[in-house]
């Protein structure tokens, strides 16, 4: 199990009352909220080995370079430093940390990379690994990655913990009319504003889909706009010359990286020696309350099923 553990705290922070405070006062709500998210998944889904994939950029230069707009409503400007930042509540920063404390205590590896997203982590991750594979993640963008062959599965939770979908294959096509390796070419061509994709202005979803269906991927429906052939409409045509700049740089900012050199982590579910008293202490110093336990109970849980 892979999670896109930004996604799901951002989730937590914003889906849980600020009123949950430690004894200092600090602010404890996405730390809880995580901590019941993993005790949740694990129970249900009992997976034997687990992953916290990591943003150690959450909107890398490269991808900036390749495409300016890329996340760029997501950032403030800092007139005085010159530099641009995450809108991040000032009550969610100071959790971070906590929650490193609380993964590691845990056993549960944190994996990340410079200069690239948790969603890279998952991408490599999900190609190298030798098991079945579950990636939780709010965030469509990793129904790429999404492989029944191979059984990769998005256990997808834009809808609640209480309404988690499993996104398999069969899903990405009844939803968008492809398959969930077209559907960073998908993606590319309809847009999302929500990462500042432009997408080929007067192309949605349905046009794209279409396109994929009959030309296979990206390059096949570029070499057709260039091409003279009769069934290409003229003025789908125009749209997708119009847009050939965007078309030769976003693919590269929208595709998850599969390649990463990533360190070899032991990710078998089972809380390390001494752990117990960690969290145990880390619950008390943070007031934590149930969470931990649920989470810990969870864990030994799956620990015992596995041996």
């Amino acid at each position: 199990m892979l999670l896109d553990t930004a996604a799901l705290y951002f989730r937590a922070f914003y889906g849980l009352p600020d009123s949950l405070k430690a004894p200092d006062g600090t602010t404890v709500n996405a730390v809880r909220g995580l901590l019941d998210m993993i005790a949740r998944l694990v129970a249900d889904f009992r997976p034997t080995e687990l992953i916290a994939c990591w943003d150690d950029d959450w909107r890398p230069q490269w991808r900036v370079d390749l495409l300016p707009t890329y996340k760029a409503h997501r950032v403030a400007e800092e007139v005085e430093a010159g530099s641009d930042i995450e809108v991040v509540p000032d009550t969610l920063t100071p959790q971070v940390p906590i929650i490193v404390e609380t993964l590691t205590a845990l056993g549960i590896p944190i994996v990340g990379k410079a200069g690239y997203e948790a969603d890279d982590i998952i991408g490599t991750l999900a190609v190298t690994a030798t098991i079945p594979v579950d990636v939780v993640t709010g965030d469509r963008d990793l129904f790429q990655v999404v492989d029944d062959a191979r059984g990769v599965r998005v256990i997808y939770t834009a809808r609640g913990m209480s309404k988690l979908e499993i996104v398999t294959d069969e899903v990405v096509r009844a939803k968008y009319g492809v398959a969930a390796a077209q559907y960073a070419d998908f993606a590319t061509m309809r847009g999302d504003a929500s990462d500042g994709l432009p997408g080929v202005a007067g192309i949605g979803e349905k046009t794209a889909a279409s396109l994929l269906a009959e030309f296979g991927d990206l390059d096949g429906i570029r070499a057709a706009a260039s091409e003279n052939r009769i069934r290409l409409s003229a003025s789908l045509k125009a749209k997708i010359r119009a847009a050939e700049d965007y078309l030769e740089r976003a693919p590269a900012v929208v595709a998850v990286a599969r390649d990463l050199d990533l360190p070899e982590v032991d990710a078998r579910i089972g809380i390390p020696e001494g752990g117990h008293e960690e969290i145990t202490r880390l619950g008390s110093r943070w007031g934590l309350g149930e969470s931990v336990s649920r989470v810990v109970a969870s864990l030994d849980g799956a620990a015992e099923a596995a041996r």
